[in-house]
């Protein structure tokens, strides 16, 4: 005769579940995602190269840190430069100026 509606229901909504199951694992195969099992844990251990990648991106990552940190001490006496060049400039200025109404 047929399946009532309450198993019609259920059979979609297992159908529904498996399908987002199948597409969200897809994408996580397709994005490079590690794969997990129901605990949250990877289903593959981690491997040599993995390790050596993340090895190689720390270096490279305290190297540029390093690089970032002396870019911004020569910042630092740039804007210290121009700063007091210009501070440095007027107060000549102006003691040029009293010195020369003193004279008059």
């Amino acid at each position: 005769m047929g399946f009532p509606f309450t198993e019609t229901a259920i059979i979609a909504g297992v159908a529904i579940i498996t399908g987002g199951w199948i597409i969200n694992t897809w994408m996580r195969i397709k994005n490079g995602y590690p794969l997990e099992n129901s605990w949250g844990k990877s289903v593959y251990p981690k491997s040599a190269e993995n390790e050596e990648r993340v090895k190689l991106l720390s270096q490279e990552n305290a190297a540029l840190r390093a690089e970032l940190g002396s870019m911004k001490d020569r910042l630092a006496n740039v804007e210290r430069i121009v700063t007091d060049s210009g501070y440095q400039l007027t107060h000549e200025i102006e003691t040029l100026r009293g010195a020369k109404q003193e004279a008059n």
